[in-house]
């Protein structure tokens, strides 16, 4: 099956990709473009996958480059091809031979780029990373860099609706304890149970920091099993794991 892959006019000036699970070589639950090295999937399908996405992008599997995701805050800045992913959350380079490139299943992939200055980032974006700041940090690391703060757009990938993002007191006491403005991004749903807009309370953080030009791509995870991984909905179909889609972007020669 031909790969399925999502694009946006935010990010023109790059080769990117919001990548599905569509195409690739991955059976059963993770049936398709699996690219997730975490997951229980047979190691050397992933691989031949990841080759599968590079391909599309017409560069060699060793120029896409990912850290070790661990819901953080912290970015790393990429300077030249690295087989040996760090932990940290994001990614910013202004180097033209490196694809960005970061793995969700329900948090947000988010893409950066200022075209002007020729600096990317990438960077995975769950609750705990946007409440912790590495949408804040991925921007300050590009500006680290060279990038301008009028000239970043940004482009959100597909990620878990409100609808579909149910939590509990406990949460929204986090949030809501540390600025109350974040009640706006609740609803109530049953019992004491409520639903959390993860998407626009990014769009915030990012806007907060100064960055004004946000594009999100409104597709929800869950609500799409042929499209896309799901880890709640894993979660919810008492499945043992789940795959992870690719996200990617490297700036245009």
């Amino acid at each position: 099956m031909t790969l399925k892959i999502l694009k946006n006019h935010n990010l023109s000036g790059t080769t990117h990709g919001f990548f599905t699970r569509l195409g690739g070589e991955s059976t059963g639950i993770y049936e398709g473009l699996n690219c997730g090295l975490g997951s229980m999937d047979d190691k050397k399908i992933i691989n031949r996958n990841r080759m599968l996405v590079a391909e599309s992008m017409g560069i060699n599997q060793s120029r896409l480059v990912f850290v070790h995701q661990i819901h953080s805050s912290d970015v790393i800045t990429v300077k030249q091809q690295t087989a040996f992913p760090v932990k940290g959350d994001g990614l910013v380079t202004s180097n033209k031979k490196i694809a960005l490139s970061i793995l969700t299943a329900d948090c947000q992939p988010v893409l950066f780029v200022d075209k002007k200055n020729h600096v990317i980032g990438a960077a995975h974006a769950g609750w705990k990373g946007a409440f912790t700041g590495i949408l804040q940090n991925t921007i300050k690391s590009m500006n680290a860099i060279g990038a301008e703060k009028d000239h970043i757009a940004v482009t959100i990938g597909p990620s878990i609706s409100q609808k579909n993002y149910e939590v509990g007191p406990e949460f929204f006491e986090t949030l809501c304890n540390d600025n109350k403005y974040n009640e706006t991004f609740f609803y109530k749903g049953s019992r004491d149970r409520l639903h959390f807009d993860l998407v626009n309370y990014s769009i915030y953080q990012i806007k907060k920091s100064g960055v004004h030009n946000v594009n999100y791509i409104k597709s929800c995870t869950y609500d799409n099993p042929n499209l896309y991984f799901s880890y709640r909905r894993s979660i919810h179909k008492a499945e043992p794991d789940y795959g992870r889609m690719i996200s990617t972007i490297m700036l245009e020669d």
